[in-house]
């Protein structure tokens, strides 16, 4: 029987999280590797789970005896690249989505580099086992609606979770990470306002391998959700932007992610920070939901993801921090506020170009 696209899309190598040309487990047919290799390199850990097919014609284990090799991968289960990232895949967002300006992505007012929160919202506990779909649909979509704020730990686990620091750290090395920008803000003030470093990456690059799982593991999240968050229908992404606090007391001051209306519904940030304490280290992400009387202060804690709506309905800032702080923001976009955004970027208001890509100054 002929697999639904749905349960393609949550098929990923168990190993490096790659979810191109996948290949089956013949023995338990419910996961999946790039290659006969990081089977055998799983292989530990996956025997545990694994099912098999016919324990009576298996000879029984020694205690000291290894572990008996994986079973073949099946060249017919080899899995042909799917079709299905026409809205949030990362193999195709920024040209169709954004505006092809000097930046393909959103730059301007963005915070995708500190975030956190702290009201009374639910968290996953423990690592994030549960697929995309019940994650994204049991707890996600559930937890935005009504509190508009949404986190989850332990989202990809610390192996992944240390490689994509690793490519951070690289890309930082490389010198790309230049000064976040505001729109309508001399150079001299700026730093008053956002003390981040950023570079923006498409996952695309040498050395960002790590960083592109991340970004398919959130495509997945938002697809799963899409339809069900609000009123939204989410059609496209900015590419991740990679930001990095040096510490020395830097931060960002409140403003809002879309005050004006360019299309951008949710913004998702994921955190890289080991050991990290707000009480030694500052850095929190303080939100100031719209018509609530409290705020939601959220630490950018090692291999937490943090959703929020992109709108006014959440101002929020980047107290200062005191410690190297890493983060990487995608903002998504809803179809038809985008499509009126697009509209009014190439007709102007009153005869003015808009700067689409560039959100205002925050307030």
């Amino acid at each position: 029987m002929e697999q639904s696209d749905l349960d393609r899309d949550q098929q990923y190598c168990e190993l490096c999280g790659k979810m191109d040309d996948l290949l089956k487990c013949g023995r338990c047919r419910s996961s999946f590797y790039c290659s006969k290799e990081h089977q055998k390199q799983h292989w530990r850990k996956h025997k545990l789970t694994c099912k098999e097919t016919d324990k009576a014609q298996l000879p029984k284990q020694k205690p000291e005896q290894s572990p008996p090799p994986p079973p073949p991968l099946p060249p017919a289960d080899v899995q042909a690249p799917e079709k299905h990232r026409e809205e949030t895949g990362p193999e195709q967002t920024d040209s169709a989505a954004v505006p092809q300006t000097a930046n393909t992505e959103v730059p301007g007012d963005e915070d995708g580099r500190r975030e956190e929160r702290s009201m009374n919202t639910p968290t996953p506990n423990g690592q994030t086992s549960s697929s995309p779909r019940k994650l994204s649909v049991e707890y996600i979509v559930p937890c935005m609606n009504k509190h508009g704020i949404c986190v989850v730990d332990n989202f990809l686990g610390a192996e992944i979770g240390l490689g994509i620091l690793d490519n951070v750290q690289a890309l930082q090395k490389t010198g790309k990470f230049t000064d976040g920008q505001l729109v309508s803000q001399k150079s001299d003030s700026t730093k008053d306002i956002r003390g981040d470093k950023i570079t923006w990456i498409e996952g695309r690059e040498a050395g960002c391998e790590k960083i592109r799982i991340l970004m398919s593991r959130m495509d997945d999240l938002i697809r799963h959700c899409n339809g069900k968050l609000g009123n939204y229908k989410i059609n496209g992404r900015t590419k991740a932007m990679v930001a990095c606090y040096p510490g020395k007391g830097t931060g960002y001051v409140r403003h809002v992610d879309n005050p004006n209306g360019d299309g951008r519904c949710v913004t998702c940030i994921y955190y890289l920070n080991k050991d990290w304490t707000a009480k030694e280290h500052g850095g929190l992400l303080r939100i100031f939901p719209e018509g609530k009387a409290q705020f939601a202060d959220i630490e950018p804690q090692f291999d937490r993801l943090l959703l929020f709506w992109s709108d006014r309905r959440n101002p929020h800032e980047v107290q200062p921090a005191f410690a190297t702080r890493y983060a990487i923001t995608v903002w998504y976009f809803d179809a038809d506020e985008r499509a009126r955004a697009k509209e009014k970027y190439l007709t102007g208001e009153k005869g003015e170009k808009v700067e689409l890509d560039k959100a205002s100054d925050p307030s």
